[in-house]
Formats: C-alpha cells, structure tokens, sequence
C-alpha cells in the first residue's frame, strides 16, 4: 500500500499496481513509507513529524532518542528546501522513507529520507562548496544534512522532479536497553 495525503493532508491509503496479494515491501524488500504534503511550510511541518512517527515505529526507538532529532533535522531540511526552492504553485512535494530490513553486514544500518520536488532544474549546492555570508540567517541547511546524515545527494529522475536524499545512521546506543542501562547508572 502506498499512502499519500488527503486534501486535510491526512495520510490515506490506495492499492498499488502490484498483484493482489504482494505489498510494497514484498515486492521492494525494504519498508516503504511514502506520502506527499502541500508545498507549505504547513507541509513541511508535516512531513518531519510523520517521518519522526514513522521511524519510531519501524524501530521502536522512542522520539526523544538522539537518532530520532536526526530524522527530524534532516527531514525538515529536506522539505523546507522543497517549498522554498522547489515548488511551483499548485504543485506537492513527496516524502519517501525507506529502511532495510536486514542491514548489509559490515555497514551500520540507515534510514533513507527522499524528498522529491517539482523543480529539476534548481540543483543543490554542495554547502562546502557555497556557504553563504558569515552574517546570513539562511542558507546552511545543507551543512546541517551533511553533517547529521552519513551520505546524501540529488536525483534527477525525469524532466519534471528531482529527488534529494539523505541517509541518516541508526544508532543502536538509541535503543530502549541502553536508555534504561543508563538510568539504573545514575
């Protein structure tokens, strides 16, 4: 099933193209969260609060844990670059969230956060490479992104999107164990 907002922007449901009896995640092999929100700051609000849902229930880590406010960080970034410099009136982002099963062994397992946005043309820069003036209030998003995720880039698809991507480490010192191991410390 692939979820997509409604007009409230509430998440709703719809079949896929698939065969009856195969979802998403059988057919991809990794859980599979996607949804689009309205090129809004209201929008992108959204979309950083159901990513951070959505994490803490594929991992059962709560949403105070460090790796959650990575999520979050990165998710708003994502998004607030795709309302502010790639939306075009009338036109929706997208939110995909995608998580590996089974983590490739000896890689750390991550969370992958797409956002995909209707302005292909309007390609990142790389924040090492532009920073921006010392004095600017804006502009360092990205750094953000760099710094908090393990790698991210942009995909340009088709002539119509462009998708920039972020993949964020799964801390296993998150965990409930060693939460409660830590207090018992204390």
């Amino acid at each position: 099933m692939r979820h997509q907002s409604s007009a409230a922007g509430r998440p709703t449901t719809r079949p896929d193209d698939r065969p009856a009896g195969q979802t998403a995640e059988q057919a991809v092999g990794v859980p599979r969260f996607t949804a689009r929100f309205s090129g809004t700051r209201r929008g992108a609000r959204l979309a950083r609060r159901l990513a951070v849902q959505q994490f803490a229930e594929w991992t059962g880590l709560p949403h105070g844990c460090d790796t959650a406010h990575a999520v979050a960080l990165v998710t708003a970034e994502l998004a607030a670059n795709a309302v502010t410099h790639g939306s075009l009136p009338g036109r929706d982002f997208r939110l995909t969230l995608l998580l590996p099963p089974e983590p490739v062994p000896q890689e750390p397992a991550v969370m992958r956060i797409e956002v995909t946005d209707t302005r292909p043309e309007r390609l990142p820069r790389h924040p090492a490479a532009d920073p921006g003036p010392p004095g600017e209030v804006s502009g360092r998003g990205l750094l953000l992104v760099a710094v908090y995720a393990r790698h991210w880039g942009c995909e340009v698809r088709d002539a119509f999107t462009k998708t920039v991507w972020a993949e964020v480490l799964l801390r296993v010192a998150d965990g409930p164990a060693q939460a409660a191991g830590r207090a018992d410390e204390a």
